[in-house]
Formats: structure tokens, sequence, C-alpha cells
């Protein structure tokens, strides 16, 4: 099972292992805090296309389509998000203030197809 979650809600039990998507550690979340049990920088936009989004609901149909061209690139970490999901509940962690416009959807609706 896969989850999302804002890094600023609170920690639960039920959130299984849970894996920031986002390259930047969020603003003023502390290490202990944040309860992360992996940090896949890698997996998140390009810092190019993540500023060109900057979150516009607008961008969004256009920040799908690139961000899932360059998740191709990143088999190896979705093959071993898709596996530890296989095991029990992986929760992708990010810090967006918009919960329907972010890089942890998409990588959700690629990791669920």
């Amino acid at each position: 099972m896969i989850k999302i979650k804002r890094a600023y809600e609170d920690y639960a039990d039920d959130d299984g292992f849970r894996v920031l998507v986002d390259r930047l550690w969020p603003r003023g979340l502390s290490t202990a805090g944040a309860h992360i049990d992996l940090w896949l920088k890698d997996i998140a936009p390009t810092a190019d296309l993540r500023k060109w989004f900057s979150h516009a609901p607008d961008r969004w149909a256009e920040f799908r389509r690139r961000y899932r061209h360059e998740l191709g690139d990143r088999a190896d970490d979705l093959t071993e998000l898709k596996h530890k999901a296989g095991h029990g509940t992986v929760t992708l962690i990010y810090a967006a203030k918009d919960v329907e416009h972010n890089n942890a959807v998409v990588l959700k609706e690629v990791l669920d197809a």
C-alpha cells in the first residue's frame, strides 16, 4: 500500500515506511520530528523542473508529463519503493502546500500503475 502525506502532518504508526521524496529538506522540520526512514532526493523532480512548475496549477498537466519522463531514469528507486510497498505500507512524504498538485501525487500514480 502506498500513501502520501505532507511532511508537516503528524507522524502516525500506520504510516509504515516513510520516504521523503523532495530534493530539499522541508523548512523548519527537524530530522527527529520528521520520522523519515529514507530520503530519496534523486527521485524528486530536477531543480529545473521544480522551478519551472512553481506549483502553478495551470502547469500541472505538463509537469506530470515531464516528471513521468524524468522518472524513467529512476527505475531502481521505483523498483525499491514497489518492493517495500509489497511488504507493508509506504508513505511518500512531501513538503508542498498544495495537496493535489505535487510530485508525490505523480509518483504515487506511477507506483500504483
